[in-house]
């Protein structure tokens, strides 16, 4: 049976905190990044399509095979609506019904794990693993570092460092 984490995120952007739980999660068959489209409780965050390109150089640094973008929450969103956590593994059950899913979720979101839409019902269905950061970085120590001008080459990967430098859309952060 294949067994696939699923980690969902703002990625907004992409930092060497959610690199450490990545890298803890190799003995996974594979491990799909979720951008939220829409976040659940309202975070500002930059456009989707920029989070994903931001994604995508994140996913080249890593180097590692298994690890994959998924943009299920692109095919479930409804403008207006946030895309529920359940909603996501739902789906990506039926696309997936011989394997095992397992949502990791980092632990801002662990003590907040009783709020999520259907909660009970994904304890049920799914594996979930609370997987903390090694490395003490976040994206919003990325986007305070962009905004006052600071250096940000301490906060994420070399491909990452380059979209956000090479474009205009930190200030927007």
């Amino acid at each position: 049976m294949k067994k696939i984490a699923i980690f969902g995120s703002a990625f907004n952007p992409p930092s060497l905190g959610h690199k450490s739980v990545i890298e803890r999660l190799t003995h996974f068959d594979e491990v799909l990044l979720v951008p939220s489209i829409a976040h659940a409780w309202g975070k500002t965050m930059l456009d989707y399509q920029q989070r994903c390109q931001l994604v995508d150089a994140f996913i080249s640094d890593l180097g590692l095979s298994n690890v994959i973008r998924s943009d299920v929450e692109e095919t479930l969103y409804k403008p207006g609506e946030s895309v529920t956590t359940y909603s996501v593994l739902k789906k990506l059950q039926e696309l997936n019904p011989e394997s095992m899913l397992t949502f990791v979720l980092g632990p801002d979101n662990l003590f907040n794990f009783s709020k999520f839409y259907k909660s009970e019902a994904i304890l049920e269905k799914w594996a979930v693993m609370a997987c903390p950061e090694t490395v003490k970085v976040r994206s919003t120590d990325i986007r305070n570092a962009l905004n006052q001008d600071q250096p940000i080459d301490k906060f994420s990967t070399p491909n990452v460092i380059k979209v956000l430098q090479n474009t205009s859309w930190y200030s927007k952060m």
